[in-house]
């Protein structure tokens, strides 16, 4: 095996990649599309820049499609994305035909001609409904943590929901009362990329220098979106009970997606609330910054992922990976990636995050404990070739 999959052989072993072949082999003649709402931003666009090239390498020829919007379509999207998280808005008749408007246009351009579509998320999932030909095998990949979801906009989602061949969730939780078949298929992180790839230490103080952000320290750092579900001010408010025990510093990083249009308000807020609190730093990260992210990770004493709800949250993932001691909340799919007390720390409130978080400061040597075990569990559980698998599993059984 050679190219991008060769690079996996030591990581997990070649009986592993063998069983990708074998997969892969079962799915000849098949052709893949892929269709999501941006190509930059979040975890789901990172992933299947990477799972279009693992899966072509496979022999299983896969296609990216993207479903475009403008800032009324997003809007709305937005809103049902908050709603099936639990923070429910009215959904409207104006923004009904919003989406339903913009779905007609897309369906009538995008290439659709695959045999196996995968439909990612809320914004694209009408499509069905106007693009399925016989022969075709539909599946929706919910990406979203449902087990709180608003009904009102579960009940104009679900209807097309029902119409797909299968559901893929992140987790058993996720999944509600459907009447198709579901499949569970965690999120991955790709162990080679600019985000995660091995960096000198050299390498992480010359990106910290450069940001202006050496050297004082220890830090503690959450790398997210600016989106109130990452809860970037709840954060804040754990940093300054922290601070007040212990000599820290807080850095909040991140950026926003093409398909998110409430980042620039809460980055409003961020830096607003950031003003008034001590040690705190907050960075704007510009698309591409994939680099910065690995070496801000790596430089950091405690990396948080304070979310209020999540499906997944890869940057927890990204963490451990390199070998950092996490406090998370324990929410949507976190739990699955922090074991609490083996491979990282669990919070349910504010202040249980900052106990939490001076623990860790406090401890060397747990930390280190946590790191390696962090590591191990993602090597186990949630590299791109685990995800890639799953896929070509659940693709396999529908044809």
């Amino acid at each position: 095996m050679s190219g991008w999959l060769a690079r996996y052989a030591d990581l997990v072993g070649s009986d592993t990649l063998h069983a990708l072949e074998s997969l892969a082999r079962r799915l000849r003649g098949h052709r893949i599309v892929m269709v999501n709402t941006t190509r930059t931003g979040g975890g789901v666009a990172e992933i299947l820049h990477r799972m279009v090239v693992i899966l072509e390498e496979l022999g299983v020829p896969t296609s990216w499609e993207l479903m475009e919007g403008d800032e009324r379509f997003f809007g709305v999207t937005k809103k049902i994305h908050n709603a099936l998280h639990g923070r429910a808005e009215p959904l409207t008749e104006a923004d009904r035909e919003v989406y339903l408007e913009r779905t007609r246009a897309e369906a009538g351009r995008l290439k659709l001609d695959g045999d196996l579509i995968l439909i990612h998320d809320p914004q694209p999932a009408a499509l069905i409904a106007h693009r399925k030909l016989p022969g075709q095998r539909w599946v929706w990949r919910c990406h979203i943590d449902l087990s709180r979801r608003d009904p009102d906009h579960w009940e104009f989602l679900s209807p097309w929901v029902s119409r797909y061949d299968a559901a893929i969730f992140s987790a058993i939780e996720f999944v509600p009362p459907l009447e198709i078949p579901t499949y569970l298929v965690a999120p991955s992180i790709d162990p080679f990329s600019a985000k995660n790839r091995e960096m000198e230490p050299e390498e992480v103080d010359s990106v910290w220098e450069r940001l202006g952000l050496r050297q004082r320290g220890p830090w503690v750092t959450q790398i997210s979106r600016f989106d109130r579900i990452k809860d970037p001010l709840g954060v804040i408010e754990a940093f300054r009970m922290v601070r007040a025990r212990r000599p820290a510093r807080l850095l909040l990083a991140g950026g926003g997606a093409s398909d998110d249009p409430e980042g620039v308000e809460v980055l409003a807020q961020v830096m607003e609330r950031a003003g008034q609190a001590k040690d705190v730093a907050v960075l704007e990260l510009p698309p591409g910054s994939d680099l910065e992210i690995n070496a801000l990770q790596r430089g950091s004493t405690v990396v948080m992922q304070k979310s209020l709800r999540e499906g997944f949250a890869l940057t927890v993932s990204e963490a451990l990976w390199k070998r950092r001691a996490v406090v998370a909340s324990a929410v949507g799919g976190i739990p699955l990636q922090v074991l609490d007390g083996q491979t990282g720390l669990l919070a349910r409130s504010v202040e249980g995050a900052a106990f939490q978080t001076v623990r860790l400061l406090d401890n060397p040597v747990l930390r280190r404990e946590l790191g390696a075990e962090g590591r191990a569990h993602v090597r186990g559980n949630f590299l791109h070739t685990r995800e890639v698998r799953d896929y070509l599993a659940v693709f396999a059984s529908l044809v």
